[in-house]
């Protein structure tokens, strides 16, 4: 089940196991999220300790709404809401921004409560729907410290144009030094239609004209694009 297929009594349950968490032993845990990329930044980070019967996003499936803002602009307010419904204990922005390459966040404490698994999520830039995410891991019960590697997805709601500030793309140019291209005539005009591994950028080396807006020297990457490291108590 995603977030997007919310039910009012699936909001109930979870009312109900959070009136009963008092009984149970919080999990206490720390979590960083390491940049792998060379030349991509991750926008603010969503990390979400929730149920075992929720995802944030489902591979092959349609993204809701809230994936969908996330992946397209870098709004995790949409996902931050339904999570929450849902009784997630959710850590925000932890980067205070966004995520430069090879960057890490300061390790962020979390106390989960009756939730047992670990969602991250962050749009990458500059894309026009891809986004980092570790999604529905276990939270281990030993105490230690664990790495996970974590892929990109394409969320499969905006065509890969890579076209910057085009009339039909949601692409936010590169942040801070980078600069992105302009003139493209854009990349692929079709929309997937559901979550998969995304393909990474292909971009070209023509900074005001050519396929791509942006900078194949720069703004290309292979999997995994980010590292995930937590340490249970």
């Amino acid at each position: 089940m995603t977030f997007k297929q919310l039910t009012y009594k699936k909001i109930v349950c979870a009312t109900a196991l959070l009136a009963s968490a008092t009984a149970v032993n919080a999990a206490e845990i720390s979590v960083s999220v390491t940049n792998l990329t060379h030349g991509m930044y991750f926008t603010p980070l969503l990390v979400s300790s929730h149920g075992a019967d929720d995802s944030l996003f489902e591979v092959g499936a349609v993204a809701s709404d809230a994936l969908k803002m996330m992946a397209e602009g870098g709004d995790i307010a949409p996902l931050i809401t339904a999570t929450e419904s849902l009784g997630a204990v959710n850590y925000n922005n932890p980067a205070g921004g966004a995520l430069a390459p090879g960057a890490s966040t300061p390790m962020v404490d979390l106390s989960t409560g009756v939730n047992t698994q670990l969602s991250v999520v962050s749009m990458l830039l500059p894309t026009n729907d891809a986004f980092l995410g570790l999604n529905n891991w276990t939270i281990p019960t030993e105490p230690g410290t664990y790495t996970i590697n974590v892929n990109a997805y394409d969320a499969g709601t905006e065509a890969n144009n890579e076209i910057i500030g085009g009339a039909d793309t949601n692409t936010p140019a590169p942040p801070f030094v980078m600069t992105g291209g302009s003139g493209a005539t854009g990349i692929a005009a079709e929309v997937e239609g559901f979550v998969h591994i995304h393909r990474g950028n292909l971009g070209d080396s023509e900074i005001d004209a050519g396929q791509s807006d942006f900078d194949n020297r720069i703004h290309r990457w292979l999997n995994p694009v980010a590292r995930v490291t937590v340490t249970v108590k």
